[in-house]
């Protein structure tokens, strides 16, 4: 049985809803990442977990125990807030321990435990400061240190590092990542920051004005979207979308890619499509990252399909690992990875590899992947 459970979870703030029937769950030790874009209702349900907002339908359990009417402070869930709310005029010791002292827990305890997670946290040099004394990134540990140290069944992120700045980002990424392996706690991390999704969760959860997208590993999000609104807003850059019609060709379904002047490119049905029924004609969605689009040396030689398509270079992005190359097709721009030193320049036609074992196709209608 999953250590958090979320059965139809729904939330109205009168006539309008926010929370659209929520099923969720998670195992123990497991690292679940909600993100959306802005006003998808992502903190909202993180708030209905650790209670802050009362769920209008629905079940939620931790641990098997139902917690739907249990106050927050007896839910036994910690919370880190995107605002550190430290305590200015205590130190950062202070800060740590002050919910064991509200809890009566003896000082040598208290001591104890601080000093452990400062040790995790690598902190204990700043135990005798204050927040102002202290940097964006320290003063999230500390925040992060005060909920640790209560040792709860369950850790509750809402964007702790919209605060920080980009490199610090990058490195409190690290520590969170490395904070999970070493205590082996479950959690769930709010982000409209769907880099840190793919780089903290062992599941994630895309959602999209109240609703669920689709839950999965980080593989299977990036690689296998369920709809076009998850392949849009999963990965920087964005997965490629360009417009295709099915169509016929030498005795064989083809996906055919117009351009403005009516002539085109046809690329054969990548193979995990290839025993849907498509009829001549067929519109459809052509999805495909950009990393699988590259120069011919670069192309991946393990793969079974293989295309080359000649394409007009428009802009090169020199991005120091990868050079990223924009052409058109279809009507679109399409981004390319490329590698850093991929000899390449605007207005060179260049024959572009696809690697078609990595390519998707939606259906237009309904948004869904076939």
């Amino acid at each position: 049985m999953a250590f958090l459970e979320i059965n139809n979870l729904k939330k109205r703030y009168g006539a309008v809803e926010i929370l659209k029937g929520i099923n969720l769950d998670l195992d123990k030790g497991g690292f679940l990442v909600l993100v959306g874009p802005s006003g998808c209702g992502k903190s909202t349900l993180l708030n209905t977990i650790a209670g802050l907002e009362n769920i209008t339908e629905g079940e939620i359990r931790v641990d098997s125990n139902k917690i739907n009417d249990l106050h927050p402070s007896k839910r036994d869930i910690a919370m880190v807030f995107q605002s550190y709310a430290l305590y200015p005029n205590m130190t950062v010791g202070q800060n740590i321990a002050f919910g064991m002292e509200m809890r009566g827990v003896a000082k040598p305890e208290r001591d104890t435990a601080v000093a452990q997670v400062a040790k995790t946290l690598q902190i204990g040099h700043l135990l005798d400061r204050r927040p102002s004394q202290l940097s964006g990134g320290q003063r999230q540990r500390v925040a992060m240190g005060r909920a640790l140290v209560r040792d709860p069944k369950l850790f509750l992120f809402d964007e702790p590092l919209s605060n920080l700045d980009a490199k610090l980002r990058v490195d409190m990424r690290v520590e969170i990542k490395r904070l999970h392996a070493t205590t082996g706690k479950t959690i769930v991390y709010v982000t409209h920051d769907q880099i840190e999704a793919m780089t903290l969760a062992t599941k994630i959860a895309v959602l999209k004005d109240g609703e669920l997208q689709q839950v999965g590993t980080p593989a299977e999000i990036y690689n296998k979207p369920n709809n076009l609104f998850v392949a849009d807003f999963m990965g920087s850059p964005a997965m490629n979308l360009i417009q295709a019609k099915a169509a016929r060709e030498n005795g064989r379904t083809v996906l055919k890619i117009l351009n403005k002047s009516g002539g085109g490119v046809s690329l054969p049905v990548p193979e995990d499509i290839a025993d849907v029924p498509l009829e001549d004609g067929r519109e459809l969605i052509f999805g495909i990252r950009p990393e699988a689009i590259t120069d011919h040396d670069g192309a991946d030689r393990n793969s079974k399909a293989i295309e080359t398509v000649s394409a007009v270079v428009d802009v090169v992005e020199p991005a120091g690992a990868d050079t990223f190359v924009v052409t058109h097709l279809g009507g679109k721009e399409v981004t390319a990875r490329m590698r850093s030193d991929a000899v390449v320049a605007p207005g060179q036609e260049l024959p572009f590899a696809f690697n078609l074992d990595k390519a998707v196709v939606f259906d237009p209608a309904s948004g869904k992947r076939l």
